[in-house]
């Protein structure tokens, strides 16, 4: 039986058969490949029938692009320092003594003087040593600032031993290696495993003759480490897609069985939809209690780690390393926005899950869609609270180089499909009266700009923008800004190397330890594979076209597409 959603609440249905509605649906769906290819059709015209307009619209671009990409990549360096500092907190330290933020606040104005008393002690020109311990007063200081201000509301924070985490591990086919580590990384996080509950969520749709033995294994592997370990068997319904949103929610239903049965409140249970290659951090689960019970509005919060392909990013080749690299940088960015998103593997309370009725069945694009469906219904007051700690997920990678690449259009492929949440999100937030009007062009401008320059911005920057010298004719070439439009053009691109340059050294900083089946050398190939950057920034850009263009002639993907998953030993 479906969770009926409190307050009358609804979201739209992305397939529904009303006529008027359709309309409306159909009307959203078209207009993202609508404006991509009006822009890349109409540079072409521009360039033939008014080249003058089409150099000053490639000139202007190229300023925004410089613009967003310096934003991206000095926001990027934000994100990165939030990460190092965040590694440094003692979460579970921190956890622990919420309750009691004066005796708290008293032990770290303890922990700041003994480390005065420490810096007086070491010589002047000691200057390392007095960084060092400079670093820590200003780190333990800046704990001491958030903890007082948790004093005026230590009424509203929650104890952390009432708080049950529970841990959804979708699969669909991957074998019990890939499961198994994200598993052992929830064993060794430092949060008491008696407040763990695994939710492993098969398909009975993969072969018994494989899906059998894995949950066997894993659960003899992981018996008694964790508070209960649950497996779920799914089953697609009539109106169901084959898609990881229908896999969780029957999950989550069973889930709210069991919390039933055991009078268990669903407001003290955070609920993790993970994919099942993650690799959380030590200190996540600390971090996240944290988070949650400090906050008087947990309720209308998510909570999102930084996606990191490390698991197997020295196994996959250059380009799939690129790809994913961005996407890093890309979230990273995204931590430091009060408008980010959900994405991947992420955290919400349960409650609120309940409350809006979980995931829509019959969309592709799961992980973002709970974010736009949740805003809906808190009428815009609701956001992802980001946990600055990494969570270690799988680069693509087959067993041929070939596959390799085609997986990874694949996956790129099913996450420009994430643009179908446009027209759910708009068909829900356009007519809700208490979602200020700000807050509906934000996130308008939001959902169509990212997914627009996605799809146009390497298409321009790489041809098009040279099609007013080609196709202009004589006098246009003749012109002023003839003569200058590949000057300018490339001293905007010289500009924008600057992101670049601050790109590399943060990607090489952030590797994970090399294997050590791999020779010194290979570190080397992580620098050079950057030559490629502007070919992978070409191809990146047709996945978003292909999706925009399915979504705009109504040519939808039927079903998941679960991405194949390896690891090298």
């Amino acid at each position: 039986m479906l969770p009926i959603p409190s307050q009358d609440f609804s979201f739209p249905d992305p397939k529904t058969k009303d006529p008027a509605k359709r309309r409306i649906q159909r009307m959203f769906e078209v207009i993202p490949g609508l404006l991509t290819w009006i822009t890349l059709l109409g540079m072409v015209v521009f360039s033939f029938f008014l080249p003058v307009w089409a150099a000053i619209a490639v000139i202007l671009f190229d300023i925004y692009w410089i613009h967003k990409a310096l934003y991206i990549s000095l926001f990027s360096v934000v994100g990165q320092r939030a990460v190092v500092e965040a590694k440094r907190i003692n979460w579970w330290e921190r956890c622990q003594n919420s309750a009691h933020p004066e005796q708290y606040r008293d032990i770290l104005e303890e922990r700041i003087r003994h480390l005065r008393e420490s810096l007086r002690t070491i010589p002047f020109f000691a200057l390392r040593k007095r960084r060092i311990i400079q670093r820590e007063i200003k780190h333990v200081r800046t704990l001491l600032a958030e903890t007082l201000a948790l004093i005026p509301i230590k009424e509203q924070i929650l104890d952390w031993r009432d708080i049950i985490h529970v841990v959804l591990l979708p699969t669909a086919g991957e074998p019990a290696e890939i499961i198994e580590p994200a598993l052992r990384s929830l064993e060794e996080n430092n949060f008491p495993k008696e407040q763990m509950i695994i939710l492993l969520a098969t398909e009975e749709r993969e072969d018994p003759a494989t899906r059998l033995p894995k949950v066997e294994y894993l659960q003899k592997k992981f018996a008694g480490v964790f508070r209960d370990f649950i497996v779920t068997t799914h089953i697609v319904a009539d109106g169901e897609m084959k898609c990881k949103a229908s896999n969780a929610g029957f999950a989550a239903r069973e889930l709210m069985k069991y919390l039933d049965e055991r009078d268990i409140d669903y407001k003290r249970v955070i609920f993790s939809n993970f994919d099942c290659d993650s690799v959380a951090h030590p200190e996540y689960f600390a971090a996240l209690t944290y988070q949650y019970i400090i906050d008087p509005k947990r309720l209308q919060r998510a909570y999102q780690p930084l996606p990191m392909y490390h698991n197997n990013l020295w196994d996959t080749n250059a380009f799939v390393r690129l790809v994913v690299t961005g996407s890093s940088f890309w979230h990273l960015y995204q931590s430091t926005r009060r408008e980010m998103v959900t994405f991947s593997s992420h955290s919400e309370p349960f409650d609120t899950l309940v409350k809006v009725g979980f995931w829509p069945v019959n969309m592709i694009s799961e992980d973002s869609v709970i974010y736009w469906k949740c805003l809906t219904y808190f009428h815009g007051d609701y956001r992802v609270q980001p946990i600055h700690l990494p969570l270690s997920l799988d680069a693509v990678l087959a067993d041929t180089y070939w596959k390799t690449l085609k997986n990874q259009y694949k996956q790129k492929r099913r996450w420009a499909y994430g643009i179908e949440n446009f027209p759910v999100t708009m068909r829900a937030i356009w007519p809700d009266k208490l979602i200020g009007l700000r807050t509906k062009l934000r996130v308008t401008f939001e959902m169509l700009e990212g997914h627009y320059s996605w799809a146009t911005t390497s298409f321009i920057l790489t041809f098009l923008g040279w099609l007013p010298l080609l196709l202009g004719g004589s006098d246009f070439r003749e012109s002023v800004i003839a003569h200058n439009l590949p000057f300018i053009t490339k001293m905007l691109m010289t500009v924008g190397m600057i992101g670049l340059f601050i790109s590399i050294p943060m990607s090489l900083l952030s590797l994970p330890p090399r294997p050590k089946r791999y020779h010194w050398s290979r570190t080397f190939l992580m620098l050079f594979q950057w030559i490629l950057m502007p070919i992978v920034g070409f191809i990146s850009a047709i996945p978003a076209l292909d999706s925009q263009t399915r979504i705009m002639l109504g040519k939808y993907f039927g079903e998941f597409w679960v991405t194949e998953k390896m690891r090298k030993n």
